[in-house]
């Protein structure tokens, strides 16, 4: 599993011309989903990024958590990010789970998130979407689990 977080003052995601998700202050979670995946690598990815102190204290230093702040979750499936770009000019996506093992997994990471006490908006899993973002910082981390 493959999380791409981003530090945010706001982010939404829209498909078909219609906003689906969005959050304020918070962190944009770009999820990749593997073949392996399951439920110890969904309970280690949710509890770093509730625990991940990325968020400005009053001195500017990244010591506050995003229950600290009180900041949101938007998750968003991103399977390119599995993707092997080591060889030629094509991607591959070998590592990928299938899309049936893919959108559990996306369910149920963000239901953990959820049961965690954490806001959690969401894009739609295998839709063309479009994500819109303010990146605050710029604070950008990656995450293998």
């Amino acid at each position: 599993m493959i999380g791409l977080i981003q530090r945010v003052s706001q982010a939404n995601v829209t498909v078909a011309g219609e906003v689906i998700g969005e959050i304020g202050n918070g962190m944009l979670v770009l999820l990749g989903v593997e073949k392996k995946d399951g439920d110890e690598e969904i309970e280690k990815l949710a509890n770093k990024l509730c625990r991940y102190r990325m968020f400005n204290d009053e001195d500017g230093k990244m010591n506050l958590n995003i229950e600290q702040v009180g900041g949101e979750f938007l998750v968003v499936s991103q399977f390119t990010l599995v993707a092997d770009t080591q060889k030629g000019n094509r991607p591959g996506f070998s590592r990928g789970a299938s899309p049936e093992h893919g959108e559990a997994i996306y369910k149920k990471f963000v239901n953990t998130l959820k049961n965690k006490g954490m806001t959690v908006a969401t894009g739609e899993f295998g839709a063309d979407m479009q994500v819109g973002l303010i990146n605050d910082g710029p604070v950008t981390f990656q995450f293998n689990v």
